[in-house]
Formats: structure tokens, sequence, C-alpha cells
């Protein structure tokens, strides 16, 4: 299995996973021009994709995905309520190839499962994901709400994991958002700290790597995130930075 994050954060997400000659899109929250030049600079086309496949109804994840299905004929896997906040809140466009799925069921594409996990973020019918291809198991945990019950042992069963390591508690109080806004990044609906994300990964003893994800513009940095993960997890664990704008580099497990 290999992954590659295209790009993270609220300015957009996209994450490519490939495993047992199936192909995937998690998100299409980056335009589908950025999407294809990515995938090109690692050997990839985007017209091969299987599915892309919806976290949640926020436009950072899902403002692109009507462009993924018109221009490259790309089958969209989304939850019905997310789909039809989106078409509401945002300019999808005409979309034609739908598949539905449930938050918590899972989805299946030759021998990989997709296994969906509702989280509490604050949009309509959230999802986090595991993608499963029998041998290996990759974690795509971001826009979590907080740490909620059992998340630990998700990641206690992955191989790697991209996770969501958002904020500096230190930075965002002295930061410029308005106290509504850091209450709600903090709250049960919000996102979680470099700090939860280094505890969660302590659960992660079989990882290979994690790969901090969804970091905030303005109340983190790569730098101190990985440095307060490692502090913090103290066990030598491979981690990476998936970046705002540039592409990882292929992340093998």
């Amino acid at each position: 299995m290999i992954a590659i994050s295209l790009q993270s954060g609220s300015n957009g997400n996209c994450i490519y996973v490939e495993a047992g000659g199936v192909r995937l899109l998690f998100d299409a929250g980056i335009c589908g021009v950025d999407a294809e030049r990515k995938l090109a600079h690692h050997g990839r086309n985007i017209r091969d994709i299987d599915a892309v496949i919806i976290s949640h109804d926020h436009a950072d994840h899902i403002r692109f995905a009507g462009v993924y299905q018109r221009k490259y004929k790309l089958p969209v896997h989304v939850t019905p309520q997310t789909l039809n906040i989106s078409e509401k809140r945002h300019r999808l466009g005409r979309l034609d190839d739908i598949h539905f799925f449930l938050a918590g069921g899972t989805l299946a594409f030759g021998g990989v499962s997709v296994h969906t996990i509702p989280t509490p973020h604050d949009s309509v019918d959230g999802c986090a994901f595991v993608v499963d291809c029998g041998r290996k198991r990759l974690g795509i945990l971001t826009d979590l709400g907080h740490v909620f019950e059992g998340l630990s042992d998700v990641i206690a069963s992955l191989d790697a994991v991209f996770i969501e390591s958002n904020y500096d508690p230190g930075m965002l109080a002295r930061g410029p958002y308005p106290e509504f806004l850091k209450r709600r990044i903090q709250g049960p609906g919000g996102h979680i700290s470099n700090h939860d994300a280094a505890h969660l990964l302590k659960s992660g003893k079989r990882l290979k790597w994690a790969c901090l994800a969804h970091l905030s513009e303005h109340n983190n940095n790569p730098h101190l995130a990985l440095q307060t993960n490692r502090d913090l997890l103290n066990n030598g664990l491979m981690l990476h930075v998936a970046g705002r704008h540039k592409a990882t580099d292929v992340l093998t497990i």
C-alpha cells in the first residue's frame, strides 16, 4: 500500500491511496488541475482513480467533487446527508455518478475495504477512514472533533496513519482568532491538538509511520507539530507532515 497527501489543511484536502491495484482519492478539496498535476509528479494519472470518497460537508473537503466527476469521470462516494447539505451550501454542479454509503459502514473495492468511522466533528455526517488491503491497514483520521471513545483502539490496529495535529494550545490562545472560534476549535466538534495527536499515537505499537495532517495556518507550524509529537512520543516513530500546499513524498506501508 502507498499513500500521498496531495494537500492538507483548511485551504483544501486530498489524499491518494493505492493498494492491490485499487486507486482511491479521499476528499476533493483541491482543484482538479492541482490534483492532476500533483499525481502526475508521482507518476499517477488522475483518470485511473477508482473512486473519490468524501469525509464530510466542509468546503475544504468537498468543493471540487463535481469537477472530479465531470472532468475526470470519477465516481463519488458520499453519505446522503453530506451530499444533501453540500448541494445547498456549495456549488458542486451536476453529479451523475454518485454512490451512497452510511457512516459506520464498509465500502469494498476489489480486495480493498474502506471502513468508515463516524466522528463528532461539527459537520452533518462526518467520517474518518481505515483502508484495509488484507495485509496492511492505513488510517485517515482528520477533522475528528475530539478524542472520542474507541479512537485509541483504531490506532492500535493500524500500520500507518494520517492523523490530525491541528493546533498548539499556546499559539491558539495567543493568536488572532476571535474567542468564539477559539472555543470552537478546542470544543467537542472542533479539532485535536498536537498534544492530543501524540497521546493517541502512543497507542500505535505497530505503526510504521504517522503523517501529521490538517495543521492550522495560524495556530501551528510544521516544526512545532513535529517537535511536540516527538517529545511526547519519545519512541522513534517515523513522523511526516502533510503540507498545506505541497504534496508529500510517496509514503509506503
